[in-house]
């Protein structure tokens, strides 16, 4: 298939362009400046420049392509204005995404996140989380799915709390910069809530079997450690950067301190089944150590 690929520069999306490219699907990958687009050239995809907010060139760039993989987000955490700006805009690119392929029976995958279910794991039944900070996020994903009634494949690939590769990446390493920062290697409430992981190589892979073969209207989990807790992931950034490790108020961590103060295990048994993904590399407390001091 010939791709087109948002967000292919990111931690997730070099993974998914390089993993689309070693199946043998062609890629033209969206990129917000110079430096990117060298970037996609040098992993040997073709760039389009631009951002979620040219829609004209996302709808041209879907009729293009045999498929479309979506992965950008404006990921701006300085307030809960910013935030809330990030997620009207990606609301917007995936609405007029959805419209260009309607009817054409394309495929259509959407990043997502693991939903909460309170007191078990949650799975991949269970319906996005549309509520707090993010809950535009699952309403917009919810949209996507829908399109399975307009002649989409659309599916959802939904990422858990930390996508890490080398130490870096999700909500793990932005609790290392925020230790970085502060001096203390901090975590909300008593630290038992559980956030789930997943290698970036690994998460890849299920990007490339959803856009090859999930039957339309459906959500899979990207998820292969189940949930580690909170407290035991700030133990391990404490000890590589050489910080005490505390617990911290809520909203020391912005508009993201709910979510972070979450318990949110996650399963991912019947994506494990069902599209015959399995992980291999190394799960998050063993890729954390990967942090240098």
């Amino acid at each position: 298939m010939h791709v087109f690929v948002t967000g292919g520069t990111g931690l997730v999306g070099s993974a998914v362009v390089a993993e689309l490219l070693a199946g043998g699907h062609s890629v033209l990958a969206l990129a917000r400046s110079d430096a990117s687009a060298r970037a996609v050239e040098e992993a040997g995809a073709e760039p389009l420049r631009g951002d979620l907010t040219d829609l004209d060139a996302l709808r041209a760039a879907a009729a293009r392509a045999d498929g479309v993989v979506h992965l950008a987000f404006g990921n701006d955490f300085s307030s809960a204005e910013a935030l809330a700006r990030c997620v009207a805009e990606e609301g917007a690119a995936l609405a007029a995404l959805g419209d260009e392929l309607a009817g054409s029976d394309r495929p259509f995958v959407v990043v997502s996140g693991t939903p909460v279910a309170p007191g078990r794991p949650s799975t991949e039944t269970d319906p996005p989380s549309t509520d707090g900070p993010v809950g535009g996020r699952g309403r917009a994903v919810t949209a996507v799915l829908d399109l399975a009634s307009r002649g989409v494949r659309s599916s959802a690939v939904r990422l858990p709390r930390t996508v890490h590769n080398e130490g870096d990446g999700g909500f793990a390493g932005m609790l290392t910069g925020i230790a970085r920062r502060t001096g203390v290697s901090g975590y909300p409430g008593d630290g038992t809530q559980r956030w789930p992981a997943v290698h970036a190589l690994d998460a890849a892979v299920l990007f490339r079997l959803a856009l090859e073969k999930a039957p339309a209207g459906t959500s899979w989990h990207a998820v292969a450690d189940e949930g580690d807790q909170v407290r035991d992931i700030a133990a391990v950034i404490g000890r590589r950067l050489g910080l005490p490790v505390e617990p911290v108020p809520q909203d020391a961590f912005g508009p993201l301190g709910p979510v972070f103060a979450a318990d949110q295990p996650s399963s991912a048994a019947r994506t494990r089944e069902e599209l015959g993904w399995a992980p291999t590399h190394p799960g998050l407390l063993a890729d954390l150590e990967n942090i240098r001091p």
